[in-house]
């Protein structure tokens, strides 16, 4: 019975932590924007991808950094991170580090050839 117990209790843990990688889709300014983890973002260094098109094609040339920050609340300080994205084929990646787990939110900037800057926002649950 113990044996069938620890099992169960494993069994229960084991899906309860499991978590899913992120895939948000969106659409600012006429681009399509997808942000999107090739794993699930854990408490520490995550890889973000973000890839960007306009019309059904790839947007060249465009800067795209992310900050995530969680607010202040009682007894916890504000938090914050911020990286600029390196160009990997026709992604941008991102390392972004979560301090705790909770809900992040996001501003994901992007900056297009012709100098304008387009802002999204979203959060991302750990």
């Amino acid at each position: 019975m113990k044996k069938l117990l620890l099992g169960l209790l494993t069994l229960l843990l084991s899906v309860s932590l499991y978590g899913e990688t992120v895939d948000q889709y969106g659409v600012k300014d006429g681009y399509d924007i997808r942000l999107y983890t090739e794993d699930s973002p854990i408490v520490g260094n995550n890889d973000f991808f973000v890839t960007l098109q306009k019309d059904g094609k790839d947007v060249e040339g465009a800067k795209v950094k992310m900050k995530v920050f969680m607010p202040e609340m009682p007894g916890m300080p504000y938090m914050e991170y911020e990286d600029k994205a390196t160009k990997v084929g026709n992604t941008h990646k991102m390392d972004i580090n979560f301090s705790m787990s909770g809900t992040w939110q996001y501003h994901l900037k992007f900056k297009t050839s012709d100098e304008k800057i387009h802002t999204v926002r979203g959060s991302v649950n750990l």
